[in-house]
């Protein structure tokens, strides 16, 4: 397990002492338990399950019940990491109260200790007002929103001219005096990124979006290899295991087949 609990008061600490914030996303009970057990500070149940686990092509389709099923999973592993969920589409766009009913949900069904929303307009910074006022600890996210891919026209990187960069960093200002713990940038150029780092309190977590911040989340599909499509430039593949996983049960398919498995070994006998 992790060396210690961790909680929002530690992440704030962990960026006034420039220690870096190791994130990455688990969807069930053994990946959330690795995770932990290989010291991550954050664990977070991403919306991005949809296309992960569920064979979606993007995040729309998931839906609160999905993101609570899945965060109860991972909080059953009992982490010591920062177990935050993801608010899905079209679960708090409504009114803050629609957001309220759904982040509570997460945390008292699902075991989140947090949740993640999507979005900076004034629309979500009310949202965060809400939620931070009943008691629910929230963490933005701010670059390209997945969930807002068909207004974005796909997967570009974001903050490029300077009046974008400008809107960024007014948003995640906006975000910060709204009371959220943390703010994930998502392909941002990294001069914007570090733009927004500076001008906030509250720590930036990246993803594609340069080394100037102060953490990093990865899927942790892609970072092990076991995604279907190209990785983006970001993603550094620490294993491989589709290949070690498809290896392995290639050789079982061909003992099964040749009667090479079960052996005596794997037997019972009676006396």
């Amino acid at each position: 397990m992790a060396a210690k609990l961790t909680r929002i008061a530690h992440l704030a600490e962990m960026k006034a002492a420039g220690r870096r914030i190791a994130m990455i996303t688990a969807y069930d009970a053994p990946s959330a338990r690795v995770a932990d057990e290989a010291g991550v500070d954050v664990i977070l149940v991403g919306d991005s399950l949809g296309n992960v686990v569920l064979g979606h092509e993007n995040t729309i389709p998931v839906t609160v019940a999905d993101m609570v099923h899945h965060t109860a999973a991972v909080s059953r592993a009992k982490p010591q990491a920062l177990v935050v969920a993801d608010m899905p589409f079209m679960s708090y766009h409504l009114s803050p109260e629609q957001a309220l009913a759904n982040a509570g949900r997460l945390i008292q069904e699902g075991g989140a200790h947090a949740v993640k929303i999507e979005g900076g307009g004034s629309g979500p910074v009310h949202v965060v007002q809400r939620l931070v006022d009943a008691g629910i600890p929230v963490m933005g996210h701010l670059g390209l929103t997945p969930q807002s891919i068909h207004q974005l026209s796909g997967y570009r990187v974001q903050g490029r001219a300077a009046e974008q960069q400008a809107a960024l960093v007014a948003e995640a200002k906006a975000l910060d005096e709204a009371g959220v713990f943390a703010i994930v940038l998502e392909l941002i150029t990294a001069e914007t990124a570090a733009a927004i780092t500076v001008a906030v309190r509250c720590p930036t977590i990246g993803i594609g979006s340069g080394g100037s911040v102060d953490g990093q989340v990865m899927v942790l599909h892609d970072m092990l290899g076991l995604s279907f499509s190209k990785p983006m430039r970001f993603v550094r593949q620490y294993a491989h295991l589709r290949e070690t996983m498809t290896d392995a049960i290639r050789t079982y398919c061909e003992e099964v087949r040749d009667g090479k498995y079960p052996a005596d070994e794997h037997a019972f006998h009676g006396d």
